[in-house]
C-alpha cells in the first residue's frame, strides 16, 4: 500500500463512518512523489472525488463559485503568458479568517485540471496548517522538515489524485516560524521549488500578513502576491496597511471573498468574487 493510500485509510478510520473529506473512490495510484510536467499523479481513468463541501472546484464544478475560480485561473494564466508572472505566487490576507487557504486550494484544483501544466501547492502557513485537513490526508514530513532535517523536497510532496495537483505539506510545528522563514535554507528551498520545472505553477499559502512577518520573507523570494479580503471583515485601514507592506512586491490583484452578490452571475448569490 502506498503512502497516499495509507494516509487516506487513516483519515477515514479516524472519522469512524462520519462524513469525510477524503476521496470516496481511489484505485491503483502510482507511487507517491513529485509530479513532473506532462505526467499525472493517478491514472487518467480513475475519478477522484473529495466530499468536503468547501472544495467546490472538485465536487460542485457547475456551481457559480466554481465558475468564479475558473475566471480567476484564467486571469492568472494570462498574467503568466504576458510576462507579469513567472508561474509562482503566494496567497495571503491582511488578517485571519478571510479565506486565503480555501482560495489557494480551490484555485490550485482548478489550475490542476488543465493538461498543459502541473501545480504544486505549498503549505507555508505552519502556524495553522489546514490544506491536508481539507483533503482528509496526512503526512509525516513537510516543508519544515526539508529545512531543518534536510529531507528532500521530492520525498515530502504528496500527490492528491486531482489532476496534476501535488501538495508540499507544512511539516512539523516549530517554535519560531519567523526564524525558519528568514533562514538561507528556506530561501534556497523556495527558489528550488519555484524554478525546478518551467511548466509548473507554484502556489504558496502563507500566514496572514499583518499579524506575522513570515509572508514578507516569502514574498521577497516568490515575488508575486495574491491578496484575499473578505466582505464584512476586512476594513479599508487593514487593506491599506497590507498593501503598504507589499509595496516593493508584485501585487497581482485583490480577491474579494464572501461577497453577498456577484453581478456577473445574473442574480446568483455567490460566496466568492474577485477584483
Amino acid at each position: 500500500m502506498s503512502r497516499i493510500e495509507k494516509a487516506i485509510e487513516i483519515a477515514t478510520r479516524k472519522r469512524n463512518g462520519t462524513e469525510s473529506s477524503a476521496p470516496v473512490r481511489i484505485s491503483s495510484p502510482e507511487e507517491p512523489g513529485e509530479v513532473k510536467p506532462g505526467e499525472r499523479s493517478f491514472r487518467p481513468d480513475v475519478a477522484i472525488k473529495y466530499n468536503n463541501p468547501f472544495l467546490v472546484t472538485t465536487n460542485l464544478q457547475t456551481s457559480p463559485a466554481s465558475e468564479q475560480y475558473r475566471k480567476l485561473k484564467s486571469l492568472i494564466v494570462k498574467l503568466s503568458e504576458i510576462g507579469e508572472l513567472d508561474k509562482a505566487f503566494m496567497v495571503t490576507s491582511p488578517v485571519a479568517g478571510e479565506g486565503k487557504t480555501l482560495t489557494s486550494l480551490n484555485l490550485a484544483i482548478t489550475m490542476a485540471q488543465e493538461f498543459d501544466h502541473t501545480v504544486l501547492l505549498v503549505e507555508a502557513d505552519i502556524r495553522k496548517p489546514a490544506v491536508l485537513k481539507y483533503l482528509g490526508l496526512e503526512s509525516k514530513v513537510g516543508l519544515t522538515d526539508c529545512v531543518l532535517d534536510g529531507v528532500d523536497v521530492t520525498e515530502a510532496i504528496i500527490k492528491t489524485g486531482i489532476g496534476s495537483l501535488s501538495i508540499l505539506p507544512a511539516g512539523r510545528a516549530v517554535e519560531n516560524p519567523v526564524e525558519l522563514f528568514s533562514s538561507n535554507r528556506m530561501t534556497d528551498i523556495l527558489k528550488e521549488i519555484k524554478n525546478r520545472y518551467k511548466d509548473r505553477y507554484v502556489i504558496v499559502d502563507t500566514t496572514p500578513l499583518l499579524p506575522f512577518a513570515e509572508p514578507q520573507y516569502i514574498a521577497n523570494t516568490i515575488g508575486a502576491v495574491l491578496m484575499i479580503v473578505r466582505e464584512g471583515l476586512t476594513t479599508t485601514e487593514k487593506l491599506e496597511r497590507a498593501i503598504e507592506v507589499l509595496k516593493n512586491n508584485n501585487l497581482l490583484g485583490i480577491v474579494s471573498n464572501g461577497v453577498s452578490r456577484v453581478n456577473s452571475l445574473q442574480g446568483y448569490y455567490g460566496y466568492y468574487g474577485y477584483k
